[in-house]
């Protein structure tokens, strides 16, 4: 396996030895971190894979607002120079981008989407206003605002109620910012039961049904045990990160994990 980097992005392609002509697109979630670790595990087995710092970086905003989806979307354009099919992983935040990248490209072969939202969600930028998680052509898409009413319950926040509560208060936004997920060609979603940090399997299960009216399948796993966060086999466990309760423990989110990764072996060509 060998890294190269790309020009302009902080991250970079990892390329395996032998091919098998599926690339993956790696998105990290709230740190806009280059996932490393998930792009190396999917080049151990034959994935052309990237991973990018998304926010945070040199030129870069400095959170999770007003993303260019551009940014995904050209490296989709890049990846399927090189390969017979493109696939798209983003966790939480990352999961939104992916899903939105799965809809907006035919490039996209399927997306996996690890602790997903039905919704386009807020962002806060660095003076407090609030505006979109994404652009596109330079306008921010729809998106339901935060319930500025709500407060947590402890120093360590747990904000899947404030999710919840935010969806109820704004609830005539819910419909153009719900992200059409029947024009993604084929979707996994991974979610926990125990997720605190924003309610993944209800907003999962949102997804599901939406693409069910419109005669798709889509493939929902669960753990009722876990968290925010699936580890894959061979991961090792993430503990950065602002604090906020995420649910689950270890055991847990490896055996959610370790059920993604059996769905994720699906998306992937027969080992020769």
């Amino acid at each position: 396996m060998r890294h190269v980097d790309l020009p302009g992005l902080e991250g970079g392609r990892w390329v395996p030895d032998a091919p098998t002509g599926v690339g993956a697109l790696v998105l990290a979630g709230s740190s806009g971190r280059v996932d490393a670790a998930r792009a190396e595990l999917l080049a151990g087995h034959g994935v052309i894979a990237e991973s990018i710092r998304w926010f945070g970086g040199a030129g870069q905003h400095d959170g999770p607002w007003d993303i260019a989806l551009e940014l995904f979307l050209d490296r989709v354009s890049a990846l399927a120079q090189d390969c017979d099919r493109v696939l798209v992983l983003g966790t939480s935040f990352g999961a939104e981008a992916a899903m939105l990248t799965g809809a907006l490209s035919e490039q996209v072969s399927a997306v996996v989407a690890f602790a997903p939202t039905d919704l386009v969600w807020a962002g806060v930028r660095s003076d407090g206003s609030v505006t979109s998680h994404w652009t596109l052509d330079g306008v921010p898409l729809p998106f339901v605002p935060f319930d500025d009413a709500w407060e947590p319950e402890s120093e360590e926040p747990a904000f899947a109620d404030l999710y919840r509560a935010s969806r109820r208060r704004y609830a005539e936004r819910v419909p153009a910012a719900t992200i059409p997920v029947e024009r993604i060609a084929e979707l996994v979603l991974v979610a926990g039961g125990d997720d605190q940090v924003w309610p993944a399997v209800e907003m999962a299960e949102a997804v599901r049904d939406r693409r069910r009216a419109h005669g798709l399948d889509t493939v929902l796993v669960t753990d009722p045990e876990a968290g925010h966060r699936a580890v894959l086999p061979g991961e090792s466990v993430v503990t950065a990160g602002m604090r906020i309760r995420r649910g689950g423990d270890e055991a847990s989110d490896r055996r959610l994990g370790a059920a993604a990764w059996a769905a994720i072996e699906r998306l992937l060509p027969d080992p020769a």
